[in-house]
């Protein structure tokens, strides 16, 4: 594995500036994820490392070495996209020996079969080896996706938002998977994503972008509990962080225009009369839906609440975000 930097890079597509001077380190086994909606820039970041798109300016470093003017071969990384990308005529083991095969590995028979093993092992796709990839659902043709990735050994994985076409069960099963594969392999891998959970679940830091730059990069609980910004506020947590107007409440510092408000933040039996407008039981919580003073509010509550829409319930801030007009957080 190796360490990944970028620094100052910069693309721009016609008038589009799609990454603006980002810089970025990446450790040696790190489980980096790149978060932010489409658009924000993350896709061409990996593009920029795997050496697929070439920067205007700045540099890409591989274990303190520049490749910005190597091949994408030469770089010696492996990257998963959202779709398969799996030869439909050949098994899944052929399928996932076909980098090994390539003529600049040109990696033996016996040390080919072994990695496949072993790889088919880790993704649970052993009793698949000899089906057509065609025959395979869609959750076992992006573990053969992801395996052709794995055998590589390269300098760093890029994932390009792997497990978005996947139905829900099958991305939890996935996200399990690709935590415990990181943790066995001591991988360095930088993942893109717009899924929060993916997120919080996976990284061991997280990079947030916002229109190509690169706003905060942090532990995951680092970005939830401090936000530079009511935009990176807004990234992570379920239910999203409620905004309102500061004035809402007594005790805001005076250069602040809203307050966040999490779940967390809301204390409730004391302060002001909010109205239940909806509750919705998600098994092991429940999830109100408030309206104070016309504006609404989304927080959770005990799973056996006897709460229902019509009755009012008590809320004040405990603990609350500030941010000021521009939307930057106030310490």
């Amino acid at each position: 594995m190796a360490d990944v930097s970028i620094h100052q890079i910069a693309k721009a597509f016609g008038s589009t500036q799609a990454v603006a001077d980002v810089s970025l380190h990446i450790d040696d086994g790190a489980f980096v994820v790149l978060l932010g909606p489409t658009g924000a820039g993350k896709t061409t970041i990996l593009r920029l490392i795997a050496g697929l798109e070439h920067p205007d300016a700045g540099d890409v470093r591989i274990n303190d070495q520049s490749v910005v003017g190597q091949t994408p071969a030469q770089r010696d990384v492996a990257m998963v996209f959202q779709q398969y990308s799996l030869y439909p005529h050949m098994s899944v083991r052929d399928n996932l020996a076909f980098p090994l095969r390539s003529p600049i590995l040109k990696t033996p028979e016996a040390e080919i079969e072994r990695k496949i093993r072993e790889v088919a092992e880790v993704l649970s796709i052993a009793h698949k080896l000899d089906n057509k990839a065609t025959a395979l659902s869609g959750g076992e043709m992006q573990r053969v996706s992801i395996g052709r990735a794995l055998v590589r050994d390269p300098s760093i994985y890029l994932m390009d938002e792997p497990l978005s076409s996947l139905d829900a069960k099958l991305r939890a099963d996935l996200r399990i998977e690709l935590k415990r594969i990181h943790a066995s392999l001591g991988a360095t891998l930088l993942y893109v994503t717009h899924d929060q959970i993916e997120a919080m679940t996976m990284a061991t830091q997280v990079g947030v972008l916002d229109e190509g730059r690169l706003v905060q990069f942090g532990t995951p609980r680092e970005i939830y509990e401090n936000p530079v910004s009511l935009y990176v506020a807004g990234r992570l947590g379920s239910p999203r962080i409620n905004a309102l107007p500061a004035s809402l409440f007594a005790g805001a510092p005076a250069n602040a225009a809203t307050i966040g408000l999490r779940p967390e933040h809301i204390q409730h039996g004391e302060g002001k009369p909010a109205e239940v407008v909806r509750v919705e039981p998600l098994g092991d919580q429940t999830r109100l839906h408030l309206r104070l003073e016309g504006h609404d509010i989304v927080t959770l509550t005990d799973p056996h609440t006897d709460l229902e829409a019509g009755k009012t319930l008590a809320i004040q801030p405990r603990n609350p975000l500030y941010f000021d007009a521009a939307g930057d957080r106030i310490a």
